[in-house]
């Protein structure tokens, strides 16, 4: 879904009007469910947006996939009250079918892109082609990589694609519940993969730049209102804003890339 929005100043006008009257209408606090791979963005944004409208964003981390209890859809299916989320747009499209969250307010936010990081100051492989990419999986002692889209994919498409052998299947591993740059960090991987927005902001790392075009696949970041959320109003203002050119910003920050805004 392709953000319909131009650049004027009736939309910022219609932003600021929407979120203050949710914030006079007493809803204060906003719940929002935020995977790592836009979390540096709403991050950013929050103390922007609380200054600015009066509501306070009270954001918990929420992976958008996976057995985790924090995943946004375990959260939201053992009743946990939440606003809005923001996470994997394929995953989201799953809670919408489900009536979790509002189909009308979905918007996509941002594009994520697979890259790899090492333990910092550890050397940076050039992985700038398929070959030096193969060369440094089969190489690497350990390969870490995420329960939630990024990792599926490079688990169940492109490494059974590079056909890496079984001596590779033994050394790489997927990551549930934290962050897989944590892991690296702490050496117990000596390369980790995972949505660039992800791994930025995890210290102890170097990122050595995105896997090549013939391996990449796009992970498009959105948000939605939660179908039982309280403040309605609050929560479609947030959005509105974060598919605003002012929060661009902050998107690009994270490590995704804004989309375009096109007049309706």
């Amino acid at each position: 879904m392709r953000r319909m929005l131009p650049f004027t100043a009736l939309l910022i006008t219609s932003i600021a009007c929407s979120a203050a009257d949710a914030a006079q209408a007493g809803a204060q606090t906003l719940t929002v469910l935020s995977s790592g791979g836009i979390m540096g963005a709403i991050r950013e944004v929050a103390p922007i947006y609380q200054k600015k409208f009066g509501v306070k964003l009270e954001v918990l981390a929420a992976p958008s996939m996976g057995e985790t209890p924090q995943a946004v859809p375990n959260r939201l299916a053992r009743g946990e009250q939440a606003d809005v989320v923001l996470m994997v747009g394929s995953a989201l499209d799953n809670l919408v079918a489900d009536g979790q969250a509002d189909k009308t307010s979905r918007v996509d936010l941002g594009k994520s892109f697979i890259a790899m990081a090492v333990r910092k100051g550890e050397p940076k492989p050039d992985i700038s082609t398929m070959q030096g990419l193969r060369t440094v999986l089969q190489n690497s002692s350990a390969v870490a990589y995420s329960d939630s889209a990024s990792g599926v994919y490079l688990s169940k498409t492109l490494f059974p694609r590079m056909q890496l052998g079984e001596q590779f299947e033994a050394k790489a591993h997927m990551i549930p519940a934290e962050p897989v740059g944590a892991v690296v960090a702490r050496g117990q991987a000596q390369i980790g993969f995972q949505q660039l927005s992800e791994l930025k902001p995890v210290k102890g790392i170097d990122i050595v730049g995105l896997i090549p075009a013939q391996a990449q696949k796009m992970t498009m970041y959105s948000g939605a209102v939660v179908s039982k959320s309280q403040h309605h109003a609050a929560a479609q203002a947030l959005l509105d804003y974060l598919a605003s050119p002012q929060a661009d910003a902050a998107i690009e920050d994270s490590g995704l890339t804004p989309l375009p805004h096109t007049a309706s």
